[in-house]
């Protein structure tokens, strides 16, 4: 048995390396959906599908708690998948099994609040109200799920999300640092000038974007605070296994990375960041 970690492609990773780094003994299944990536920019019932193909192809590896590593899956599907086939899938496998997601462990982190708190509503002046940006696909701009929940919890931050088409798919593809600066510094200048001003803080919303984030601090005022979506699951994730022993996750280290796309050798930029060449196997 085993962690899963499922993303459309290699963003996921950034996740993984920190949960392996968290749960050293513990056996990992990585699945990259990289025949149908990105997601941003597909249609949510697209995406539902996608996701729950991707799951149950986990599950059928061994996996026994799935993290959806990926922004635009945890907006769009998660929900759905743990109301509706989730309970179906547990009763089949006959075994314990759940599907996490990234997006509350990431407005837990933001907000320095439980995801059951919600604001008491008082209908008083908020004196002082710090702006969140957070850059993500399109898919997860729609569906804004960081402004929706955000709000619920902290009335005095406001979020502005910020589209980035194609930036994804670039890293996906290894493009070069050159390219990637010019993208990365459009996409925050172009969030300065919606807001009027640099946010106070920031959230990677896609975990493509952890790949490149040195581009992003870069582009930030210095000194800006970066939510990072891996220590923010891994923490959260670490929670959820002391409420819930009953999940056997292996033990032996082991460590296999599956892809629905071309197996072989990533791009050198995954390469540069994951510390070592690596290498997918058919799905």
């Amino acid at each position: 048995m085993a962690i899963g970690v499922f993303d459309s492609g290699v963003g996921g990773l950034t996740v993984h390396r920190e949960l392996t780094r968290r749960f050293p003994d513990r056996d990992f299944v990585y699945l990259a959906d990289q025949a149908n990536a990105p997601y941003g920019g597909r249609g949510g019932e697209e995406i539902v599908e996608l996701t729950r193909a991707g799951c149950e192809r986990l599950f059928e590896a061994g996996a026994n708690v799935i993290v959806l590593a990926c922004n635009t899956a945890s907006a769009i599907a998660l929900r759905r998948l743990q109301q509706t086939w989730v309970p179906e899938a547990r009763a089949r496998h006959g075994r314990p099994i759940n599907v996490l997601g990234i997006i509350v462990p990431t407005i837990e982190a933001a907000t320095g609040l439980p995801w059951t708190f919600e604001a008491e509503r008082r209908g008083e002046k908020i004196e002082a109200i710090d702006i969140t940006g957070v850059f993500c696909t399109a898919a997860t701009a729609m569906s804004r799920v960081y402004e929706i929940e955000i709000d619920k919890r902290r009335e005095d931050l406001a979020v502005f999300s910020e589209p980035c088409p194609g930036l994804a798919g670039l890293i996906e593809l290894g493009a070069p640092a050159e390219e990637l600066k010019v993208v990365v510094e459009d996409h925050v200048d172009s969030l300065r000038r919606r807001i009027g001003r640099h946010p106070d803080q920031a959230i990677l919303g896609c975990t493509h974007y952890e790949i490149v984030a040195d581009l992003f601090a870069a582009a930030l005022p210095a000194g800006t605070p970066v939510i990072h979506q891996p220590t923010a699951v891994a923490d959260a994730l670490s929670r959820y296994f002391e409420r819930h022993p009953e999940y056997d996750l292996g033990g032996s280290g082991r460590r296999d990375f599956l892809t629905s796309g071309k197996a072989g050798p990533q791009s050198d930029l995954v390469a540069q960041f994951w510390g070592a060449p690596l290498t997918f196997t058919p799905a």
